[in-house]
């Protein structure tokens, strides 16, 4: 894989990380061979400002979102007998339909069958065989639509702990907004709330269950592939930043492909881009830890941080062997450390 011109490079996927990833290596010159797939989409992304900042740079379009419905305030009950505490914030709401719509990416024409692909970028499962998945929690969460009570309320999200799980309030407009409930049904949780049940009005039946706790593909790549995206991890919802993330994912893993066209070393490139995934998920879970140990107590509780406990011992055998990173972004492009070479 030494020709960019004529290089082909297989998405799979069309998510957040996919569009990322097609934009950048469409840009260096890459001819793209793209498999779209289908899958739930979220519906309702919380965007802080460094991660929409991101986004614009990647996409160079400073105005990107400008629309987008404003978060100011973000108010927590997080434990067990504690007061209500708010904190400024400062984010946008929009559903992960509407972003991808927003990042449309119009890949060159090309025939996936004409050509054999130099490299494929799983974005979306399925991933190659002999890819494990490992995973770090039994939680899940449903997502149900809701109206407010108080169209003053819509500019808040609404975090709150509950004995067996959490609830998170995100308003997207006024009058409505979207409710998610992690480890119990919506009906249960809502009704034994006592910070967000109060600022709704009604909720309608929830749109689907799917999983919630941290997860990361082993290995991330391989001879002439990598994952990103939902295909490489998932990340819990409670640090709301998983979007992000696969944004930086998706600039690594397409700076890792140019890198070994150009002619790197695509097995150090790719322990490169394995140790820095993996890097990146410790401190998720580190992070994520934190909340669960402080989140109300008991036995869902004390399960889950279990859990976590096993996914940074995990994450620590993964980086034994790693010692010193040996190249670094600049800009959307891989460069060597010399000095650590010698």
């Amino acid at each position: 894989m030494s020709d960019t011109g004529s290089s082909i490079v297989r998405i799979h996927g069309d998510g957040v990380a996919a569009l990322c990833c097609a934009h950048l290596l469409n840009r260096a010159g890459f001819l793209l061979a793209w498999e779209r797939t289908s899958r739930p989409r979220l519906p309702a992304i919380l965007l802080s400002q460094p991660a929409l900042a991101l986004m614009r740079d990647v996409f160079d379009r400073p105005g990107l979102l400008q629309q987008a419905h404003h978060i100011t305030r973000r108010v927590v009950q997080w434990g067990r007998n504690v007061e209500p505490a708010a904190f400024d914030h400062d984010a946008i709401v929009i559903s992960e339909r509407e972003l991808i719509g927003e990042l449309a990416v119009q890949a060159p024409p090309e025939d996936p069958a004409a050509r054999t692909p130099a490299f494929t970028i799983f974005a979306s499962r399925p991933v190659p065989g002999g890819a494990v998945e490992q995973r770090f929690g039994t939680r899940t969460a449903a997502a149900a639509a809701v109206r407010l009570k108080d169209p003053r309320d819509s500019a808040s999200c609404w975090i709150e702990s509950l004995d067996d799980g959490w609830l998170f309030l995100i308003p997207h407009s006024a009058e409505a907004g979207w409710l998610l409930s992690v480890g119990g049904s919506v009906d249960a949780a809502a009704r034994r709330s006592f910070l967000i049940a109060g600022r709704i009005a009604s909720w309608s039946a929830p749109s689907g269950e799917f999983a919630a706790s941290p997860r990361i593909l082993s290995p991330l790549g391989g001879s002439h592939w990598l994952a990103c995206g939902t295909a490489g991890m998932a990340f819990d919802p409670i640090c709301g930043d998983g979007t992000a993330y696969a944004v930086r994912e998706a600039i690594l893993a397409a700076a890792v492909v140019k890198a070994i066209s150009a002619g790197g070393d695509a097995t150090e490139l790719l322990h490169h881009y394995q140790a820095r995934l993996v890097l990146g998920f410790q401190r998720h879970l580190a992070t994520s830890m934190t909340f669960y140990r402080s989140g109300n107590g008991g036995e869902w509780w004390e399960r889950e941080t279990a859990l976590l406990q096993q996914g940074l011992e995990w994450c620590a055998s993964q980086l034994q062997t790693h010692s010193e990173f040996r190249y670094q972004l600049s800009g959307f492009d891989l460069k060597s450390i010399d000095s650590r070479r010698r």
